[in-house]
């Protein structure tokens, strides 16, 4: 089981109240509430292996090179020195560290490598996995690794973590008329805003998945542009030829790493704590109460 971390956490924090408070009264909504996140995923699908995967890098300059708008509207504050600062709520960014101390006194992996994003991270554990990978993710960008064949699935969050969406080839054929393997394409023509990705003008969603099964990928479709014969509307050709730089560089761009360089780490779901007098003082300082004696308990059951 992959955890796209943060996109958790985030949904931790605008889904737990505020309200809930270390003593000294700082808001620890989002700690609490992505270990029960990790309580009821472990409860429900019992992984052999468990990695919270990490975003070291939210926005890597290699993707900002290809396309320059990519996530620019969620920068707040750029840096020469490393990655640019991310907007994030004032009181979530105080609890990100928090979040990483009481995973690693918990011994759940924790991995995030220079330069790339945890989708990433996600992208090179799926493809080196040797069994059933469950990847449990808020983002769509991860639908592309959907693979019956190789039993990888998205846990798409749409209540807290109780009420999963199990992604796999059939739901996505259903949905958006592509495989795993189709859902980048799909993507980079109809872009995202969320991620600064333009898209095609004029190519929304439902369009994309027509050319797509009519020409096959993308790049079936931008040789139709070529072919007279190919049956393009005029408004269609001309879009899709003016957005040729584009296209060729946006692949790159939205296609999950597969070769990261992952670190050594030991995957397996702990049984009981790493560090147990780190962990009971992160307890103590951080009034964690039942959310993390509800994880310590299902982890050794």
């Amino acid at each position: 089981m992959l955890l796209d971390t943060a996109s958790l956490y985030f949904r931790a924090y605008f889904g737990v109240p505020e309200s809930v408070r270390a003593q000294d009264g700082t808001p620890v909504n989002a700690v609490r509430g992505l270990l029960e996140f990790i309580d009821r995923l472990v409860r429900d699908h019992r992984p052999d292996d468990l990695v919270a995967c990490m975003d070291a890098d939210w926005r890597p300059q290699w993707r900002v090179d290809l396309i320059p708008s990519y996530k620019a509207h969620r920068v707040a504050r750029e840096t020469t020195t490393g990655p640019d600062e991310e907007e994030v709520p004032d009181t979530l960014s105080p609890q990100v560290p928090v979040i990483e101390e009481v995973l690693d006194a918990l011994g759940v992996a924790r991995v995030g490598v220079e330069g790339y994003e945890a989708d990433d991270v996600i992208g090179t554990f799926t493809g080196r996995a040797t069994g059933p990978v469950d990847i449990v993710t808020g983002d769509r960008d991860l639908y592309q690794l959907v693979d019956d064949k190789r039993g990888v699935r998205v846990l798409y969050p749409l209540k807290g973590v109780g009420t999963l969406q199990l992604t796999d080839e059939a739901w996505l054929r259903e949905r958006y008329g592509v495989d795993g393997a189709g859902y980048v394409d799909l993507a980079l023509l109809r872009g995202d805003p969320s991620d600064g990705l333009p898209g095609v003008p004029g190519i929304g969603e439902k369009t994309a998945a027509k050319l797509l099964a009519e020409f096959g990928d993308v790049a079936g479709i931008m040789a139709a542009v070529d072919d007279p014969r190919a049956r393009l509307t005029p408004s269609q050709r001309r879009r899709l030829d003016e957005a040729r730089p584009y296209v060729s560089v946006a692949p790159k761009v939205v296609r999950v790493a597969g070769d990261v360089p992952l670190p050594a780490v030991d995957t397996a779901l702990p049984r009981a704590p790493r560090d147990p007098a780190a962990l009971d003082a992160l307890a103590a300082r951080w009034g964690l109460g039942g959310s993390l004696t509800r994880l310590l308990s299902t982890l050794g059951s």
